[in-house]
């Protein structure tokens, strides 16, 4: 195959006549196309006044030798995996987010018929608990926005966006595509599924994972561990107020960054672990089509995408403020897995089509600022906001918004301007800066006016402002070797929350590294 490079097209084109734009621009005869396809496309909007798609191609190619002055296509090739004898291996998951799944899948694919331990429920029923949620306040404290099958990243934007670079990264994008995601996302630049679509494409893949033998318990949680001669034997856990006990000796733990009781029970039971660095901050919402216009400008006629946006700043008190999971034409929703706490995300459908945009704006947390020396102490820092938060929106899980000129002149917002907020079941008009610490409130503010020089209208005085985002990453790092396993032989720490990954892709990728390590371990 031959990748043919910067094709520029400055209109939309059907697939047909973009082949027909690179045959002639590169005299290649129709004839002599085997096969075709769009590997990379995305947006180039620096000049405004030329905003314009940037694509490659690969083309399969008869007579080759008349096009050796091409670039070749660099295959991509599985790395090899050394499986060694695995019949008595009796491998449990707990978790069913993106690692969890992708561990399963990758056993599966290998003739291992792992058991998937989740707390929550599948996706198709965790959607009507986080629905019911929004509608009405009631929180399901197993199943909701933070655990069930797929994850937290199930009720986000869906972004496939990774800043790791590994082989491994086009087998995720290619499975999520086998089992439902459009096609597209194996060449977009800034590819996403969507939460309508990921909801589909997670049922699929779990049916597949059971057609080879796999098994999923859902509503289990898993309470305690059993270990012998510094070796894992099972898991206990409790399904209907049972407490049941399952032999294992390979243990994945694709817990995700929001299980404080299971982090708990780990640091009491002896697994090393440390704190780790993370983020809080606040949710800010604008009017979509604002960001359009600050992104693309005005003159374009192409039917580009609702526009997104990356920021950061480094402030002179040696923090860093950056905007994280932004979510064009999306929500924010609430995201609690504990009662009486507010937490924020944001979540966006595949078509990217609602009236506003929102994403975090986080300020770094380090250990020297937490308590005690605990390394648990990243998860009551992140718990005492939250309380505060449920108290400030009122108690009933309404959350606390503000108006970005009230949150930046420290005054308490007494109405909503042209920007309305979309947190369910609802929010209540406050002062965000009286639960944030002032480390915190005061680099938000100085990168909020930093990203207003970057992009217009960011400080906008009615943009909202809504408290608290706090589960941008685990609080704390499990430790594991080189072999991926803790100081507990057969015992592996993975994905988010045992802070080896950061997105759905990173998190997916790490629990195919945590499947192969047991499959040659």
């Amino acid at each position: 195959m031959i990748k043919i490079n910067n094709i520029i097209v400055r209109e939309d084109l059907s697939e047909n006549e973009l082949l027909k734009l690179v045959l002639k621009k590169h005299k290649i005869k129709k004839e002599d196309v085997l096969d075709w396809k769009i590997s990379k496309k995305s947006i180039d909007a620096r000049k405004k006044d030329n905003v314009h798609y940037v694509y490659s191609f690969d083309f399969t190619l008869k007579n080759e030798y008349f096009y050796s002055h091409f670039d070749k296509v660099k295959d991509f090739h599985m790395p090899k995996i050394n499986i060694k004898d695995c019949k008595d291996k009796k491998i449990v998951i707990v978790g069913s987010g993106p690692s969890g799944l992708f561990a399963a899948l990758t056993l599966v694919q290998n003739g291992l018929t792992p058991i998937i331990i989740e707390q929550g429920d599948c996706v198709e029923n965790r959607k009507k608990a986080v629905d019911e949620f929004f509608k009405t306040g009631k929180l399901d404290e197993l199943s909701n926005v933070q655990f069930g099958e797929g994850g937290a990243g199930t009720f986000s934007d869906g972004k496939l966006t990774t800043g790791i670079n590994s082989p491994f990264c086009k087998k995720v994008l290619q499975e999520f595509v086998n089992f439902g995601a459009p096609k597209e996302i194996l060449y977009l630049s800034k590819p996403h599924i969507g939460t309508d679509v990921l909801i589909n494409v997670i049922k699929n893949m779990r049916e597949f994972i059971i057609s080879k033998g796999g098994t999923f318990l859902f509503n289990t949680k898993v309470v305690d561990f059993e270990f012998k001669d510094n070796k894992i034997k099972g898991v206990f856990c409790i399904t209907n107020n049972i407490k049941k006990f399952i032999e294992s000796n390979n243990v994945i733990l694709a817990i995700g960054h929001s299980s404080r009781d299971t982090f708990k029970r780990l640091y009491q039971i002896g697994i090393n672990m440390e704190k780790k660095n993370f983020s809080v901050g606040l949710r800010i919402e604008h009017l979509q089509h604002d960001i359009n216009k600050a992104q693309y400008g005005t003159i374009t006629n192409l039917r580009l995408p609702a526009a997104d946006y990356k920021l950061s700043y480094h402030s002179t008190n040696g923090r860093s403020c950056y905007t994280f999971c932004m979510c064009p034409g999306g929500v924010v929703v609430g995201s609690s897995s504990e009662k009486n706490t507010i937490v924020t995300n944001g979540m966006s459908y595949f078509a990217r089509d609602g009236q506003n945009a929102n994403s975090a704006i986080l300020v770094n947390v380090i250990p020297d600022d937490f308590k005690d020396s605990s390394p648990l102490a990243g998860i009551y820092f992140q718990k005492d906001l939250e309380e505060k938060a449920f108290i400030l929106g009122g108690s009933n899980y309404f959350a606390p918004i503000q108006r970005v000129e009230d949150f930046l002149k420290n005054k308490t917002s007494t109405f909503i301007g042209n920007i309305k907020p979309t947190f369910l079941p609802g929010v209540t008009l406050s002062n965000l800066n009286t639960i944030l610490p002032n480390f915190v409130s005061s680099t938000l503010k100085e990168g909020i006016n930093y990203f207003n020089s970057k992009l217009d209208g960011f400080a906008n005085p009615d943009a909202i402002l809504t408290g608290v985002e706090t589960r941008s990453s685990s609080p704390v790092k499990i430790l594991r070797n080189d072999r991926l396993v803790s100081n507990i032989s057969g015992l592996y720490p993975c994905g988010e929350g045992a802070g080896y990954a950061g997105g759905i892709m990173s998190a997916a990728v790490d629990g195919i590294k945590c499947a192969i390590a047991i499959l040659e371990n």
